[in-house]
């Protein structure tokens, strides 16, 4: 008996040491927990088992002067997946892509290349559903405004061109960067899917702050349209590396033409030119002669599909596709003998070369750039035309973001046509060429809804709708979405038929359609202005305009620079009725030089590309 109640006794004092224990750990857990978060913001989404998430949020640099506990979505990467709904470039929201192949290929990252993500702001409770994609609060879904594009390893390849500005659908303002570190067990092991997951920081935020990286951005002077046209008047006609190492007879056809260029009659009537839109109308006319008369063109056969040979003819990046459909089905360029050829076509989709490599999970911009670099290995040992002139007489056209950085090394001497034509990071006024960005919605009828409405009934002094991409857009919003009558300053429009077709009239109806970088200097909304009559302003430091070579393009647009924002509406105003008159009949004049037809015509957007590739080419031509 004495021994059982020893026993007990024993026992309770264990419990006793085992409860003391016990309280001492939850006690340092709690002071650890105090005094950690003010500082890290350790955010735990628990349960902390296997296929779990930990999130670490550092000291996060936020804008002030803001109504406080706002709620964030966050865009969560797991593994190379994102999980969010996606949008392109074309003013709508939850667009569809075509296939899931492609989910990676517009520019609307949410993950900037340093493996950062963003906060999205949204004025009601919000989870991210990790299993749907999207993003639910106490009314339903939400669509989440800018797709999450998954870096997959690009390291450094596209820094500069994603911000930390990332906003959520109608209630938009500046944030802060945070960084956010993922922690993802166990590693190489796919991770199952999260419920919900409800994340709250309270912080306040400013709709009048400009970060100060896009302030030291805006301390660089932007190169204005006038400083472009001195650039291309003094830009030299060749390098010593491009010329070529020994002539021929077709450099000598290209001399001839240049000649009779620079000394092309004055011609007063020109039906279906319009003088005052052209720099020399009667130059831009007799070269585009020359050009149907002389100019042939060696389309290289090497290179497998899908990256080569095969256009995509949809989306964002169709000015790639439909031109190379069109060229390679050309009679009259197109010759089978490279001997004969003025020029030599390299027929690769930028698109195409970013989605494929990526599924062979090649993804840095040097695996890139080499992969083309093999290719020029290819056809400069095949043949002999490339050493002749260091690939002086090739050109390729690239619409893709990052087609300005991956040829910039191997293929630097081409005649490069791309959509990011961009003065400040590589672009060549005088050898380069700018690819106008047109969003195709119908191949069977890509004229489909052209025109707009007539100056009378024009009502509206502004209009923009689009997602938050970039650093520019939500500056935009933030000073001019609701507030003033006559600017119809919006984020993303609804997907549906109702939507598009909103914001169809809005174009049709606009006097002014403004035409905002998104994360890089090209925007399709400038030629949705010019096929809806609409005058465009262009708010994109050092771009260049689609064939600056021949177009006068103050006769018929806009350009302001971006830290004129706050001025826009009164730079609008102050633009005379005569003038606005004046820019918007150039506008209906040019609309003809931006336009795709499955049959090429005159002066059309296929013949308005290749012939500023033939030109650059001619006027490159130097006689010894």
């Amino acid at each position: 008996m004495n021994i059982a109640l020893l026993a007990q006794k024993l026992c309770h004092i264990a419990i006793w040491r085992l409860m003391v224990i016990f309280g001492m750990l939850v006690a340092v857990l709690i002071v650890s927990q105090c005094i950690a978060l003010p500082y890290s913001k350790i955010l735990s989404l628990s349960p902390a088992n296997k296929g779990s998430i930990v999130m670490v949020v550092p000291s996060a640099t936020i804008l002030n002067n803001s109504p406080p506990n706002k709620h964030f979505i966050v865009n969560l990467v797991v593994g190379n997946d994102t999980y969010t709904s996606s949008d392109k470039d074309a003013g709508f929201g939850n667009q569809t892509k075509e296939t899931d192949k492609f989910n990676d290929l517009a520019s609307d990252g949410d993950t900037n290349s340093n493996g950062e993500f963003k906060l999205e702001k949204d004025d009601s409770k919000a989870s991210i559903n990790l299993t749907s994609g999207k993003v639910q609060n106490q009314s339903g879904n939400l669509p989440v405004v800018s797709q999450g594009t998954p870096t997959k390893g690009m390291g450094n390849f596209d820094a500069d061109s994603r911000t930390s500005e990332s906003f959520f659908a109608d209630n938009i303002s500046s944030i802060g960067n945070v960084k956010q570190t993922m922690k993802m067990q166990p590693k190489g092991k796919k991770i199952k899917p999260l419920q919900a997951v409800s994340v709250t920081l309270n912080h306040k935020f400013s709709m009048a702050s400009i970060s100060n990286s896009i302030l030291k951005r805006w301390e660089k002077q932007a190169t204005s349209i006038s400083q472009m046209n001195s650039i291309l008047l003094e830009s030299p006609v060749s390098s010593r590396s491009m010329r070529p190492n020994w002539s021929s007879a077709r450099d000598r056809e290209l001399l001839s033409a240049k000649l009779e260029i620079e000394n092309a009659p004055v011609i007063r009537n020109m039906p279906g030119l319009h003088a005052f839109v052209f720099r020399n109308v009667s130059m831009f006319k007799r070269s585009y002669e020359l050009m149907e008369h002389i100019l042939k063109i060696y389309i290289y056969r090497e290179g497998e599909k899908p990256i080569f040979h095969q256009p995509r003819m949809r989306g964002i990046y169709a000015s790639e596709g439909w031109f190379m459909k069109l060229m390679e089905g050309s009679k009259r360029f197109v010759v089978r003998d490279p001997r004969k050829a003025h020029l030599f076509y390299l027929p690769f989709s930028s698109q195409m070369l970013r989605a494929e490599l990526s599924g062979q999970n090649i993804h840095s911009q040097n695996d890139l750039e080499k992969y083309l670099k093999n290719y020029v290995k290819l056809i400069a040992g095949k043949y002999r035309f490339w050493n002749r002139t260091h690939g002086a007489d090739h050109f390729l056209v690239a619409c893709h973001d990052w087609a300005s950085r991956v040829t910039r090394q191997h293929m630097k001497n081409c005649i490069r046509s791309l959509c990011n034509a961009n003065v400040a990071k590589g672009f060549k006024l005088g050898k380069d060429t700018t690819l106008p960005v047109t969003y195709i919605r119908s191949m069977e009828d890509p004229l489909k809804d052209l025109g707009g409405n007539p100056p009378s009934q024009r009502h509206i002094l502004a209009f923009f709708a689009g997602s938050m991409h970039g650093y520019v857009r939500p500056i935009l919003l933030q000073y001019w979405e609701n507030k003033e009558p006559d600017m119809k300053i919006f984020g993303p429009m609804p997907r549906d038929i109702e939507g598009k077709k909103v914001y169809r009239e809005y174009m049709k109806s606009s006097k002014y359609c403004i035409c905002a970088r998104g994360y890089e200097v090209h925007t399709p909304r400038v030629v949705e202005a010019i096929f809806y009559e609409c005058v465009p302003v262009i708010i994109s430091d050092n771009y260049v305009p689609p064939f600056f070579e021949v177009l006068n393009w103050e006769a018929f647009a806009v350009f302001i620079q971006e830290k004129e924002i706050p001025n826009l509406r009164n730079i609008l105003l102050s633009i005379p009725e005569e003038k606005y008159l004046a820019m918007q009949l150039g506008v209906k004049m040019i609309q003809k030089h931006f336009l795709w037809h499955k049959m090429p015509v005159k002066y059309d957007l296929f013949h308005m590309v290749l012939h500023s590739i033939w030109y650059n080419r001619v006027f490159q031509m130097k006689s010894k």
